[in-house]
């Protein structure tokens, strides 16, 4: 029925959401910001400039340059300790016959990092990330990139997603989607 498959990284394939919400919770709190885990899932599944700018509006005397400094570096101490696969994305994975392609709001050397210390590069044809579109999830660019690199018609790719902004992303290139939220529930839409 479908002619690829298209993967999301962050939350979808590699539990790395808990990761980057405890470590955001920490560093934030560090400067001085009352929050608590509720306050990250708005974050989920946003770029690092979108993230910041609602960091910046909701705490506008912060230290965001500090923020974000200790919660990269908290980020990724934990990630080199290790990314576990997501219930599921092994056996997704291994499935053949048709291309795979990750779709990430991760920047090209983050999202290359991750799947190698995953263990799952070798599982993909092409990777588009942050750095590679013009304007990110949600905005159909990354899965309409996706769909270009393997030459077919959006329709004829399947996407699995676990954000809001990947769903609407997706869904507005013209892909099927199926979303398995991880950390943030689904909005239904």
């Amino acid at each position: 029925m479908y002619d690829a498959l298209f993967f999301d990284l962050d939350g979808t394939l590699i539990d790395t959401e808990s990761i980057a919400c405890d470590t955001g919770v920490a560093a934030l709190r560090a400067h001085g910001a009352d929050i608590d885990r509720s306050f990250m899932l708005r974050l989920i599944g946003k770029d690092e400039p979108t993230s910041a700018a609602i960091i910046a509006q909701s705490f506008p005397q912060i230290d965001l340059q500090g923020v974000r400094l200790l919660w990269k570096a908290e980020f990724e101490a934990a990630v080199d300790r290790g990314l576990p696969l997501k219930p599921g994305a092994a056996e997704l994975l291994s499935t053949g016959g048709m291309p795979k392609v990750l779709v990430t709001s991760t920047g090209r050397t983050g999202a290359h990092r991750k799947l190698a210390i995953a263990g799952i590069a070798a599982h993909f044809a092409h990777v588009v990330t942050f750095d590679d579109v013009a304007a990110p999830k949600p905005a159909p660019d990354p899965y309409l990139l996706a769909a270009r690199l393997v030459g077919l018609p959006p329709a004829r790719c399947l996407v699995f997603e676990d954000s809001e902004p990947g769903a609407e992303s997706a869904h507005r290139a013209g892909c099927v989607v199926v979303q398995v939220p991880d950390q943030a529930p689904s909005q239904g839409r």
